[in-house]
């Protein structure tokens, strides 16, 4: 009987603490800081204020230190087609930070972000500059496929 009075409170206890309503984004980072860096291989749709159309980034473990590498391909909606690399991380304040390179030395663009708590790491929100006019554009990335699974 004591046993079934200290399950009765400890239950008591977890739903008066969000038991049940904290549990439905169990395994659902709400901040940068909370998100594997695993969970931004894949496949990103970039939607630029400013530019025509949408960019497919593509991420994937760089080979040199704990971050991203890969690519930003923009155009096909009558614009010329460009395909730009990427490198960068999730920084310790929890900020994407993402560094792009039309020829592979000179940085070209730099998106700073940070992810939306409801998205369940699925998108990041932030400020992409353009190296070029200094010129800066609202973002957002939303994930689209995962490495291995990707369309």
């Amino acid at each position: 009987m004591a046993c079934l009075a200290a399950a009765c409170v400890a239950s008591a206890c977890a739903v008066g603490a969000g038991g049940p309503e904290a549990s439905t984004g169990a395994g659902c980072p709400s901040r940068g800081t909370e998100m594997p860096l695993e969970a931004l291989f894949g496949t990103w749709e970039a939607r630029i204020d400013g530019q025509k159309g949408v960019a497919l980034v593509k991420l994937s473990q760089h080979p040199d230190y704990a971050g991203v590498r890969g690519t930003i391909a923009r155009g096909g909606d009558g614009a010329a087609a460009t395909v730009a690399q990427a490198a960068g991380d999730i920084d310790d304040e929890g900020m994407l930070s993402l560094d792009e390179s039309l020829d592979g030395r000179a940085i070209s663009g730099v998106w700073l972000g940070e992810l939306q708590a409801s998205s369940c790491g699925k998108e990041w929100n932030g400020i992409w500059r353009d190296a070029a006019s200094d010129s800066t554009h609202p973002f957002v990335l939303n994930k689209i496929g995962n490495s291995g699974t990707d369309r």
